[in-house]
């Protein structure tokens, strides 16, 4: 109560995967975390000092933020690459009291949510009936398939670099992969991406640049939903196919509707530290992707407005209010 640790978090990095730069290491990223730290204060009043690792070594780091948790309130780690990043974030969940999140996952996937609840609005679609095709299967693509299947999503079809993943494919499969499948890809269907995405309602790119061609959107169902968020190139560009998608969103500001964690990690923390909550569940998560959603009123809905502005003042606000709510009913 007397210290700072109550508004105090740290971000921590090695560097190995900085959105647009790859793995350029822990002195290159900190510029980037000490910009993290300036949107945790601005967007959230949360109090935040970077922590960049020099070491790509997994159980280190692990150990390197045990040692170093006293003296804070949460753990945000960023730009750690996958699969590493999921055994560092699994790991100190399970052996730290305080909140433990990698927003390269867990803001990304409550982002995109959150633009899907308000676009399958816009196209009259429902959650459970809609089929979603997420390409790229690192830390964003995970997350995001974890989130939609917690939200009510059936199916699902995950593809990687090597395509569809499906049960009985070897090539380029983790312990990660394995585990999805008993919940993804009902219908076992293999091949390439342009094959998993004809029928398909929604896609969500987390991966490389120009990988859907206009005709593979084509190819989708009736008002598709085009989530291509690839930085800074997105999968297909908007232009490409504005007459053939219903809703495209993209990771970029130049283009509308950008999904940006700073719309999530701020207000996920604050709810987090003002309930002090001693882990961020999956039920926090989805109430932050619902409050997100709710910023734009049914009256403001449009194909170009499914997500509000990060300058929007309420936004981390209610994200706060209802993860901390979120917290609160699970006590």
């Amino acid at each position: 109560t007397y210290t700072t640790k109550k508004n105090l978090i740290a971000i921590v990095t090695d560097g190995s995967a900085v959105l647009g730069l790859g793995n350029i290491g822990p002195l290159a990223a900190l510029p980037v975390m000490e910009g993290k730290a300036v949107l945790f204060k601005q967007f959230g009043n949360v109090d935040a000092i970077p922590i960049c690792l020099d070491t790509q070594d997994p159980k280190e780091i692990i150990n390197i933020v045990k040692n170093l948790s006293p003296g804070f309130g949460g753990i945000n780690l960023e730009d750690i690459a996958a699969p590493a990043c999921f055994e560092i974030e699994s790991q100190l969940i399970k052996e730290l009291d305080i909140p433990v999140f990698h927003d390269d996952q867990h803001g990304t996937a409550a982002v995109v949510l959150a633009g899907i609840l308000n676009a399958l609005k816009i196209t009259s679609k429902k959650i459970n009936e809609v089929k979603i095709v997420v390409n790229g299967f690192g830390a964003g693509g995970v997350a995001c398939t974890r989130m939609l299947l917690d939200a009510g999503v059936k199916n699902i079809i995950a593809c990687d670099s090597a395509g569809i993943v499906y049960k009985g494919r070897n090539d380029r499969m983790n312990p990660i992969k394995e585990e999805l499948l008993a919940y993804t890809n009902p219908d076992n269907i293999k091949g390439e991406l342009k094959d998993a995405l004809k029928g398909a309602d929604v896609f969500v790119g987390v991966s490389k640049p120009n990988l859907v061609t206009r005709e593979m959107v084509k190819s989708m169902a009736r008002d598709s939903i085009v989530f291509a968020l690839a930085n800074p190139f997105p999968e297909v560009a908007p232009e490409e196919i504005n007459d053939v998608a219903r809703v495209i969103a993209t990771g970029r500001s130049d283009y509308p509707n950008q999904i940006n964690n700073v719309l999530c990690f701020p207000g996920i923390f604050r709810g987090a530290l003002d309930a002090k909550a001693k882990t961020i569940t999956k039920e926090m998560k989805i109430a932050a992707a619902q409050a997100i959603a709710e910023c734009v009123s049914d009256n403001e809905l449009r194909e170009d407005y499914i997500i509000p502005s990060i300058f929007r003042g309420n936004v981390n606000q209610l994200v706060a209010e209802r993860v901390a709510q979120a917290v609160n009913t699970q006590v």
